[in-house]
């Protein structure tokens, strides 16, 4: 994490949202696939499947915004996209050819190791929270004791007959 301009903190850790795609798109595109498995092993019409997965990626975007989750509007249509992109071929192209076990063998891999990256990006984005928390803390005091240091030297000056117009 970096301190840029004026109390603004920027993440620097891998987890940390892009402009367009970013790590968190893996675990999107990992969400399309275990959408789109799911959605054919509980047969659902294709029509109805494909509406449905948009209107879920969409409504998860707009959730993300409501609980505070910072990203730029390109990185969520991004995430929409990827959704879809990942969606599609797993719900008309993967799964048509597996049978039952198969297929529900296939979705248990891949929807662990979205819960499994989901847990991970999760957890780095509470730790960075902490630390930016921490920084702004130790900024606070910093800035803090600057101002009170700079309050004593004009009041010093003051007494001495040194005014600030002669700084």
């Amino acid at each position: 994490m970096t301190i840029v301009h004026e109390k603004r903190f920027i993440r620097t850790d891998i987890w940390r949202e892009g402009e367009w795609l970013d790590l968190w798109s893996v675990v999107h595109f990992l969400s399309g696939m275990s959408v789109g498995l799911g959605f054919y092993f509980l047969r659902f019409d294709a029509l109805a499947a494909v509406a449905l997965a948009l209107v879920s990626f969409i409504a998860y975007e707009l959730w993300e915004r409501l609980v505070g989750i910072v990203e730029t509007p390109a990185n969520g249509f991004m995430d929409v996209v990827v959704g879809m992109a990942s969606f599609l071929p797993a719900f008309f192209l993967l799964a048509p050819p597996l049978s039952k076990p198969h297929l529900v063998l296939v979705f248990g891999f891949i929807f662990a190791i979205n819960i499994l990256l989901s847990v991970l990006g999760w957890r780095a984005s509470q730790k960075a929270a902490a630390l930016e928390a921490r920084l702004r803390v130790h900024y606070a005091r910093g800035r803090a004791r600057v101002m009170k240091q700079g309050t004593r030297l004009r009041e010093r000056f003051r007494r001495k007959g040194i005014h600030d117009e002669t700084l």
